[in-house]
């Protein structure tokens, strides 16, 4: 991705909290992923995973905090909450899960709205975009379908498009939640081996991930949070054992390791 900027500090979140109709979804959550690696975020439904992805991006404001230090979503030396936003939007992208659209728009044209922060407003789509957008459909593996409607894609496809439009972006820093929701094994396998590839060019990667082995076999670096607050973070063989997992999971876990690559690997049971 030669248009993303790279940085040398990766992403830095402190004392975020965000709450609906007098409910604490966010509870002081610090939160930080390295720089040129791919972090996972784990945790149950419900835990807070896709409000923090909001709110680190910029979708949600955070809950003011009077009488102490107000949180603060750091970027390569960027304060992320105070960018205008087609600012932030050159140094970010969010892919979230199962966005959907009413517009027949084709393939093409959905992955070209991530140019839209690198050109003025009124400007049409030129041909270095398009170049962009074509080598961010062939990166997630959806060439042919560029003529295609998204709404006649499955939602497998559709989620590789949206994955497609944010690498449009040439993003800094991406952002996802769960970007291999509906996929098949082997298109879970390529979507982290993308995020792992732009890991190496120097992207920074967060994703909220539910399958924990994925997670153990393709991260670098975890964040586990459940009721709005984080529980454990590091590097997988740290985070990834039973004092951590049993109690936020409310299972049995046994950690094995993988023969060739020396991962984590995880063998559940229930905890009755």
């Amino acid at each position: 991705m030669p248009g993303a900027p790279r940085a040398t500090d990766g992403l830095d979140a402190a004392r975020v909290s965000w709450s609906v109709d007098g409910r604490l979804v966010l509870d002081g959550v610090d939160c930080t992923a390295p720089p040129g690696a791919v972090s996972g975020l784990l945790g149950p439904n419900g835990s807070g995973k896709s409000t923090l992805l909001r709110v680190l991006a910029g979708v949600r404001v955070p809950d003011p905090a009077p009488g102490r230090d107000a949180a603060h979503v750091r970027f390569a030396d960027a304060d992320l909450l105070a960018l205008p936003r087609r600012r932030r939007a050159r140094v970010l992208a969010l892919v979230e899960q199962d966005a959907t659209t009413d517009l027949p728009l084709t393939v093409l044209d959905a992955v070209l709205l991530g140019r839209i922060p690198h050109r003025s407003l009124l400007a049409g789509d030129s041909a270095a975009d398009r170049d962009v957008a074509a080598a961010a459909l062939a990166r997630v593996g959806m060439s042919a379908f560029a003529g295609r409607e998204v709404a006649t894609l499955s939602g497998g496809e559709r989620q590789r498009v949206h994955l497609a439009r944010a690498l449009a972006q040439e993003p800094a820093l991406l952002l996802l939640d769960e970007p291999t929701n509906h996929l098949d094994i082997a298109a879970q396998l390529d979507t982290m081996r993308v995020l792992r590839d732009l890991a190496g060019d120097g992207v920074t990667v967060l994703a909220a991930l539910h399958d924990l082995n994925l997670a153990a076999q393709t991260c670098d670096h975890v964040v586990v949070i459940a009721d709005g607050r984080v529980v454990a973070a590091g590097d997988v063989h740290d985070v990834l054992v039973p004092d951590v997992l049993d109690p936020v999971y409310g299972v049995r876990c046994e950690v094995l390791t993988h023969p060739r690559t020396g991962r984590p690997v995880l063998v559940f049971d229930s905890s009755d």
